[in-house]
């Protein structure tokens, strides 16, 4: 599917018939696009984008040292519940829900 200059789609890419018609049309739009100085460069951006993926895939999901702590209170009884931050947390979560909810 190609995308034009709005981020639209345009539809499917043509089959290989229609493509090789096309093929004249293609170049100089190309050529076009190279005189007038159109330039996309990817390779930089891929290459952050896989250092960022490196870094993020060494980050554990879960703070172990904490879960522990945690742990450790509930079984203390210093463990205790904010029963105001939970219900206050629970309500902020369902209107973020309702507001990302696409309308119908």
């Amino acid at each position: 599917m190609k995308i034009d200059g709005t981020g639209k789609p345009l539809g499917p890419a043509p089959s290989s018939a229609a493509r090789s018609s096309s093929s004249s049309s293609s170049t100089s739009a190309t050529s076009a696009a190279s005189a007038s100085g159109a330039q996309i460069d990817i390779s930089g951006t891929s290459s952050r984008l896989r250092e960022l993926e490196a870094t993020i895939s060494n980050v554990p999901v879960v703070d172990s040292a904490r879960v522990d702590e945690i742990k450790q209170a509930i079984s203390d009884g210093r463990f205790k519940v904010n029963a105001d931050r939970v219900a206050d947390s629970l309500i902020e979560s369902v209107r973020q829900m309702l507001n990302a909810r696409p309308a119908t």
